[in-house]
């Protein structure tokens, strides 16, 4: 540690920090559990061939994200996020919490990376402090979602792509990163200390 001058942790958020994914969880929340089978019975072709590697992460939850939320106001859509987050922080790991916790006590840099969309997880951490996510933002017009990203989903290489534009000077920090799936390679190799599937029971 002597050799750098900071620490930053990098938490990915699903699986991660959460017990769930909370793409699905929002879509049941906004949906209800009926509507989120329909809208997963529509997409199941395109979900198969994505988690067989033959179909972009990406373009498949940008498909799924335009379907479900694609015309909302981005002031109902925020709302929206910020209920979800409030009446399921309990899927929150407690384990997860206390080492975000104990990161921003011993004043190191803190950020969470996910390929969920910010404007839910946002509000989920914001109230442990932490002051930096970078996530899939959604694309607005005239206040409108349009259902397309504005961003490169975050996800894989493109999580090591935002940490560093974030924080450039590699060489000046150490990153200890912790994820679940393998959306985080990447990032966890990227790191110093990396820890994989961690704050389980």
């Amino acid at each position: 540690m002597s050799d750098f001058s900071k620490k930053i942790y990098a938490f990915d958020f699903d699986g991660t920090l959460t017990n769930c994914d909370t793409l699905i969880g929002i879509i049941r929340f906004a949906r209800g559990t009926k509507g989120l089978l329909l809208c997963l019975l529509r997409f199941l072709p395109l979900l198969v061939a994505m988690k067989m590697g033959l179909y972009n992460n990406g373009k498949a939850k940008q498909r799924v994200f335009a379907h479900c939320f694609g015309g909302m106001t981005l002031e109902a859509f925020n709302d929206l996020c910020r209920r979800y987050a409030t009446q399921y922080a309990a899927i929150m790991r407690p384990k997860g919490v206390a080492m975000l916790r104990q990161a921003m006590a011993e004043g190191s840099k803190v950020v969470v990376v996910s390929a969920s969309l910010n404007n839910w997880v946002e509000p989920f951490v914001a109230s442990y402090g932490v002051g930096f996510v970078l996530g899939t933002m959604p694309e607005v017009r005239e206040g409108v979602l349009t259902g397309r990203f504005l961003t490169r989903n975050c996800y894989g290489k493109e999580k090591v792509t935002r940490l560093l534009q974030l924080f450039p000077d590699r060489k000046q920090y150490y990153l200890v990163a912790f994820g679940d799936s393998r959306g985080d390679t990447q990032l966890l190799d990227f790191a110093n200390e990396a820890y994989y599937k961690p704050f389980r029971d």
